[in-house]
């Protein structure tokens, strides 16, 4: 269900005074948008973005920030290029394997942006650094892969007031969204009001267990940098409070109302080896319908999200019911929705969804 269109935001960057005749001339065709412009030209221009992880959605976006005409890009990476990266990192050649993927990535964006001030930052982003390292920079996007990185990421995003860009990528299943804990209109909307705690170690597998597509990571990557680019230019509606749900097998985008921090019912998650709790619970499988055809929990029953929340009172549950969809952001829609309208039950989603599952009994 769309979510209702959020008013103009204010541009999040002043402009540069101008910008040399050769960049206006590669920037012409963007130029000409009339939401971008001369003035969102030079916004972008004057913009400093930081990029967490130079890998599979890491590629993408530096990619198209420098095409784009970003002024200042950050590149936050301290691993080095592997053979296995070169199926969806773009942004790397064959005779980069080896080499600091912080500075293999910073020597191609200056190619294709000479302008652009490309800063290095080849270490580990931990909770201790985060914060001093993204205070000068107007927007962060997060490209990394593990689920300690994306929290010290967005806890300092948030206490710092900087708006964070956000994706994941997983098999052929991919969301986007902007948290942002200060935004100049609107509901604040962090990553731990949407998910409040990373799930424990190995209950959700990564790219290198379940396998990634791609050309998905290039999809989502343009997405990514079109939220940045709407923000720092004050153009269009950006994805604050709803996320983008991408399935790439059925070719299909979905948008998931993300509820406002401190509001509605408390919901409990379940883990995929809690076999106690999955065998006694109603289980429902939000998921659309070549996804469940394609593999579902035994006995689940099958109610996509669109029906749960244009009625959900309509949809039975029982004393402890368990939602699940591919990875997590529907069922944690649909869990919502159940409990605002089933308020005495004991409603639960299924931690990492059916990608979890499959992987746990395929151990």
């Amino acid at each position: 269900m769309p979510s209702s269109p959020l008013s103009p935001l204010p541009p999040l960057v002043e402009p540069a005074p101008s910008i040399p005749d050769d960049e206006r001339a590669r920037a012409a065709r963007q130029i000409r948008l009339p939401e971008i412009g001369d003035a969102g030209q030079r916004r972008l221009f004057n913009a400093k973005v930081c990029v967490i992880g130079a890998g599979g959605l890491g590629s993408p976006v530096l990619l198209y920030l420098a095409s784009a005409g970003v002024g200042t890009i950050g590149i936050v990476d301290d691993d080095v290029v592997d053979a296995s990266n070169l199926q969806r990192q773009v942004i790397f050649g064959s005779a980069d394997i080896g080499r600091a993927k912080s500075t293999a990535a910073a020597e191609r964006v200056r190619a294709l942006s000479p302008h652009t001030d490309v800063i290095e930052h080849r270490l580990r982003l931990t909770p201790a650094n985060a914060a001093d390292l993204f205070a000068p920079y107007d927007l962060v996007i997060d490209g990394s892969d593990s689920f300690d990185t994306r929290y010290a990421v967005a806890d300092a995003c948030a206490d710092l007031g900087v708006p964070l860009v956000w994706g994941s990528v997983l098999r052929f299943d991919a969301q986007a969204t902007v948290f942002w804990s200060a935004p100049p209109t609107g509901t604040p909307t962090t990553l731990r009001d949407v998910f409040p705690a990373p799930p424990p170690a190995g209950e959700v597998p990564n790219c290198a267990e379940a396998g990634v597509l791609g050309a998905l990571c290039g999809q989502l990557g343009g997405i990514l940098v079109t939220e940045a680019v709407k923000l720092i230019c004050g153009a269009g509606e950006p994805l604050l409070r709803r996320m983008l749900v991408l399935d790439a097998l059925g070719s299909r985008i979905d948008e998931i109302p993300l509820a406002p921090p401190d509001t509605g019912p408390q919901i409990g998650r379940v883990s995929v080896d809690d076999a106690e709790a999955l065998s006694t619970a109603t289980i429902l499988d939000v998921r659309g319908g070549h996804e469940v055809a394609a593999g579902a929990l035994p006995g689940a029953r099958h109610v996509p999200l669109d029906d749960v929340l244009a009625d959900a009172e309509s949809i039975p549950v029982g004393d402890v019911t368990v939602v699940y969809c591919q990875i997590g952001p529907r069922s944690r829609a649909a869990a919502h929705a159940l409990a605002a309208a089933h308020q005495n039950a004991d409603i639960r989603t299924l931690v990492g969804g059916y990608a979890a599952w499959s992987a746990s009994i395929n151990r």
